[in-house]
């Protein structure tokens, strides 16, 4: 195949199984502030004590600094999220509101670090195939684009409804796609044989939500569904890259140079619209909100307010 070297009926069953998962459980989080209590703080804890170090310490295919240190942004943005979901007042502090944009920036930079780095290296490492070249360093500069086209941030607020949700109503869907397209990218640059699953499924199951669920609570989404994936990953490290549901990469370096020019080009595309519309409406990208006018925002506004 294009992407992957097969996947067979079952890894594609798997597949499923795993998105309805994902997407389950974050619904289940979401709606209910005790069960994401539970999930996202006293799991993690118990787990960090009692099975990762025997499970993902050294020597096993996760024991390196980047999938720990990924799974813990994660949930220090699920929790970070839940204080101003839930703490009284909270959304109302100017510098809270920065909260969502630091961290989740601060993702995306780590990535962008890892593809840097992943340029120089060839052969195997941590029991994947690595293929360094030109295309990390087109997708590192995309994560880059994709933090600067960040907006909005001072307009986050929490709905109305029962499930008190954090909305960003100036995250629009052509910033989540171009979002994917990067972080698919980065996926398949340098954690290749489990990109099907740390890349394509897991962007599904947030951007699913995101779009058909609640909208407006991507970033939300987002980090729920990662924190969820990671802690799975640091369990049962084997599942995406030698577990029989294993889906691996084609390993052709067409393939990881034309997925990055795709990442580039959206993220240049979503920046060069941003420019036009701050130019046109004389707006400061550090308070105001880009998109006030598009139907999608209002969209958001109406179903959230």
């Amino acid at each position: 195949m294009f992407l992957f070297d097969k996947i067979p009926w079952y890894s594609a069953l798997m597949a499923l199984i795993l998105l309805t998962i994902l997407i389950l459980i974050n619904e289940i989080t979401r709606k209910n502030k005790w069960c994401a209590i539970s999930v996202y703080i006293i799991l993690p804890i118990v787990l960090t004590f009692s099975l990762w170090p025997k499970t993902a310490g050294a020597g096993s295919s996760v024991g390196y600094w980047f999938p720990w240190v990924k799974t813990y942004s994660a949930l220090a943005g699920v929790i970070g999220f839940m204080a101003l979901r839930y703490v009284k007042g909270l959304d109302k502090n100017k510098l809270m509101l920065m909260f969502p944009p630091f961290i989740l920036a601060l993702n995306i930079l780590e990535a962008v670090y890892r593809d840097f780095q992943c340029f120089g290296i060839q052969g195997v490492e941590n029991g994947l195939v690595m293929i360094g070249g030109l295309w990390n360093i087109i997708n590192g500069i995309a994560g880059i684009l994709n933090i600067v086209t960040l907006t909005g941030w001072c307009s986050i607020f929490i709905s109305k409804s029962k499930s008190k949700d954090m909305i960003w109503p100036d995250q629009l869907w052509f910033w989540i796609i171009a979002y994917d397209l990067w972080n698919f990218s980065y996926t398949y640059n340098c954690i290749s044989d489990r990109s099907f699953y740390v890349g394509f499924i897991l962007l599904l199951s947030c951007t699913i939500p995101a779009f058909f669920i609640k909208k407006g609570a991507w970033l939300q989404h987002r980090a729920q569904t990662l924190a969820l994936y990671t802690m799975f990953t640091l369990t049962i490290p084997t599942f995406a890259d030698s577990s029989r549901f294993a889906v691996k990469s084609s390993h052709n370096t067409n393939v990881l140079l034309i997925v990055s020019i795709l990442s580039l080009i959206a993220n240049a595309s979503v920046l060069i619209y941003e420019i036009k519309r701050i130019n046109q409406h004389k707006l400061n990208p550090l308070n105001d909100d880009i998109y006030f006018d598009l139907k999608a925002y209002k969209d958001v506004i109406s179903e959230n307010k």
